[in-house]
């Protein structure tokens, strides 16, 4: 009864405005549409139309219908005031919308792109940026005015499941490579929500989980990649995530939002809850006050629940107008609001080529004995049901609806190179029946195996069936698959090692085939880390793929070739055991997300109400480097087909920029790319610090045998500084800084130093922790 006498009010309110002339929105009049809006229509403006279940006044919601559908959420309009709704549409690989349409025989499909990890393993940012501008000509094409990402959350712990989303375990890799993307999305007029703000660092238990973490280690590292992309791109907008933050939930945190956000970095764009809805145990007013403008998907009762909390005075107007002129300047700036009419038909021949360039260019070599690229090879043993089963992009809202996906038989029949029969109809027969099976039997609150590619169980490969195989192929490729999505993390056993079928695979084929001189050639089809330790000396060449995008098979084809020469490099390190990694000791893991119990008893699983970032500020490398910790391959690491020669180091100082330059000579025999990274040694000062941390990175062109390229790269010397967390301030300290340029972490290939006087900048007091922690620190 409340509701309907609430959607009444507005009715007769809209009517009795709607007898006078009213103000049509422009990007000029937002104030004076802000004041002609009733109360009731502010608070419909700041929450979102998304939901099913929404119901109301037909002359405010009539123009909310489902514009696109599978598009995400909207935003409600009020056509009186000439505010239309707008859209927005999953991502981040590509534009997640439906690809069949009731009545309608024809396809929405869209490009599956690389997924985040396989993007920023190319170093490359232009070529993000290309990605970035196809992935926004077709939301805007599409008829969506914002994708949901990118996902700017850091590889904390192998273990996560949405990792594949993310670019990396270093806040620099991932601010410039997020930047690029940005820059590429909105230069086609469409907008951006950078996730998830901030510490979305595990699946389990996401959406009331509370990351605790130092105020240092959030502002050096889970921070930093946002603030990097908020002070150079400028996203429209930012999705505040499911998790608490230091005992506050990031969604209705003013620290976060306002102090840190606005107040530290000066944004000025809106911020979006994830797709929550309303909280039990946080009233909306207080995400209002702390700067969050839009709730996403949007439920009657926060509309209802912000004009109770304002008309009781819990509330203050003044926070609701604020949070809706900032709707209002997004609103402005859509392709819905300027009239734009989508094709609904984007280049999509012309995107699979962005798509199969930008994949190959991040797939990762990780080991090569004199097997690749591939000479006169006619025939292989192709096994591993991933290799029929090519996995382009993971699960969840992140997943692509697309037309097609290049398998490896597909690949690899592309460039002439036939696979053994009886093998290949093995394993297409049983993809075939697994698919079915899947079907019959899923869970239907297991919604993730319809948003993506699953994958299917691997099969026992007998040594009879090897034997039988082997005489008829030049070589071996296998191809390991893993698959992982948004809420659900991996598990050690099964996910991250080895099952026993894939390692009894392995070992039997390398056997036979070594038998009779043969190679043995591993493809990695993940979006994330693996363990390779216990078997990569069983095989001659592994190649990570990761989760490549729908050109998949033909990328994986083009580095076997050598039509592409191998450049990507390792954003993340890949460690010989899940728990090298500090972080796994506090991780989740066997949890069942359903009934919030562990799936080995019904006790509580440690880290689920809470978890505690005990591993501080050394995260990844830092780690490993730090505390000389073996990997299998370090941060930063990628082989070639040629060789490079890194010469003439020279670090100047203009202003508060610092310039680092090389040389980088291709000493080998092919064509190829080389990436230079910059790492920075600080002088022992007031702060403990990792052995050396990367600041920048430049990828070179294509370089020819003998042709060489300076490559000039800039650092900020803000990003030199430590968080004082004591004085609330950015510090440099004064000394001489050593600048290495390597070719990984581990490989330093030549060093420069400069001499810098402090540098300190103020910051807002936000985000302490509550409860103490034992943290990490250097013996």
């Amino acid at each position: 009864m409340k509701k309907r006498t609430l959607m009444t009010g507005i009715a007769i309110a809209m009517t009795a405005a709607s007898m006078t002339a009213q103000p049509k929105l422009t990007a000029n009049n937002i104030d004076e549409i802000v004041k002609a809006m009733t109360l009731e229509e502010k608070a419909q403006l700041l929450v979102g139309g998304g939901n099913d279940g929404f119901v109301g006044s037909g002359a405010m919601l009539g123009h909310q219908k489902k514009f696109v559908p599978g598009a995400a959420g909207y935003t409600v309009a009020i056509p009186r005031l000439g505010i239309p709704s707008t859209v927005q549409c999953d991502g981040p690989a590509g534009v997640h919308i439906d690809a069949h349409r009731e009545g309608d025989s024809k396809n929405y499909f869209a490009t599956g792109f690389p997924i985040g990890t396989c993007l920023a393993s190319t170093w490359n940012t232009d070529l993000v940026e290309q990605v970035g501008q196809a992935i926004g000509n077709e939301t805007r094409e599409y008829g969506c005015d914002v994708i949901l990402g990118p996902g700017l959350n850091l590889h904390r712990n192998p273990l996560c499941g949405r990792n594949f989303e993310y670019y990396s375990e270093d806040p620099i890799v991932t601010g410039l490579i997020g930047t690029a993307f940005v820059k590429g999305v909105q230069s086609q007029g469409v907008g951006v929500s950078a996730k998830h703000y901030v510490a979305n660092s595990q699946e389990t238990d996401r959406t009331r989980v509370d990351e605790r973490v130092s105020p240092r280690a959030l502002r050096e590292l889970y921070l930093k990649g946002f603030e990097m992309v908020v002070r150079r791109s400028n996203p429209w907008t930012i999705m505040s995530a499911y998790n608490k933050v230091n005992g506050h939930y990031a969604q209705g945190s003013k620290d976060l939002l306002t102090k840190v956000l606005r107040e530290d970095w000066g944004y000025k764009g809106i911020v979006e809850t994830d797709w929550i809805g309303k909280r039990k145990d946080l009233p909306v007013e207080t995400e209002v006050a702390a700067g969050n403008d839009l709730m996403m998907p949007g439920f009657p009762a926060q509309v209802e629940d912000i004009v109770a909390a304002v008309k009781a005075g819990r509330l203050d107007v003044a926070d609701v107008d604020r949070n809706v002129r900032r709707m209002l300047e997004y609103i402005v700036k859509t392709p819905r609001f300027k009239g734009y009419k989508f094709s609904s038909e984007p280049d999509l021949k012309a995107h699979a080529a962005i798509t199969r360039q930008s994949s190959t260019e991040g797939m990762v070599l990780l080991k090569n004995d004199n097997t690749l690229p591939i000479r006169s090879l006619k025939t292989v043993a192709l096994f591993g049901v991933s290799s029929y089963n090519f996995m382009s992009g993971g699960l969840g809202s992140g997943c692509v609806n697309v037309g097609y996906s290049v398998d490896m038989v597909t690949g690899l029949k592309n460039i002439g190179v036939n696979t053994t029969p009886q093998l290949t109809e093995i394993y297409q027969s049983y993809v075939k029946y697994a698919k079915a099976k899947l079907e019959a039997d899923k869970n239907p609150m297991m919604w993730f195996l319809n948003q993506g590619q699953p994958k299917y169980d691997e099969i026992e490969i007998t040594e009879r069936c090897v034997a039988h195989e082997e005489p008829l192929a030049d070589a071996a490729i296998i191809t390991i698959g893993r698959q992982a999505g948004e809420g659900m993390d991996r598990n050690i056993n099964g996910e991250f090692n080895l099952t026993k079928d894939e390692q009894d695979m392995i070992f039997r084929v390398s056997d036979a085939f070594h038998a009779k001189n043969k190679k043995v050639i591993v493809i990695i089809n993940s979006g994330s880390v693996m363990e390779t330790a216990s078997w990569r000396d069983r095989v001659d060449a592994i190649l990570v793929a990761w989760q490549p995008g729908i050109e998949g098979g033909n990328s994986v084809a083009d580095i076997l070739t050598g039509k592409v020469n191998p450049s990507g490099r390792l954003t993340m390190t890949w460690p010989i055991a899940a728990t090298d990694h500090p972080s796994t000791a506090n991780f989740p893991q066997d949890y069942d997300m359903y009934t919030y119990k562990n799936m080995e008893g019904s006790g509580h699983v440690k880290n689920v109400d809470y978890t505690n970032h005990e591993e501080d500020i050394y995260v990844g490398y830092r780690y490993f480097d730090t505390f000389n910790k073996r990997v299998a391959y370090p941060f930063g690491f990628g082989l070639s087909y040629t060789t490079f020669e890194l010469t003439k180091p020279v670090v100047k100082l203009n202003g508060n920029t610092i310039n680092v330059s090389i040389n980088v000579k291709n000493t080998g025999d092919v064509a190829g790319k080389q990436v230079a990274q910059v790492y920075v040694k600080a002088p022992k000062g007031n702060y403990e610090k990792p052995t050396r941390e990367l600041k920048a990175f430049g990828k070179t062109k294509e370089l020819k045998p003998g042709e060489s390229q300076t490559l000039t790269m800039q650092i900020d010397k803000r990003d030199l500084a430590s968080y004082d967390e004591a004085g609330c301030q950015w510090k440099v300290d004064a000394g001489v800084y050593t600048f290495q340029i390597g070719t990984d972490v581990e490989t330093i290939k030549a060093s420069a130093t400069l001499k810098l006087t402090e540098y300190t900048e103020k910051t807002t007091d936000a985000l302490p922790l509550q409860q103490p922690m034992n943290l990490l620190k250097q013996q």
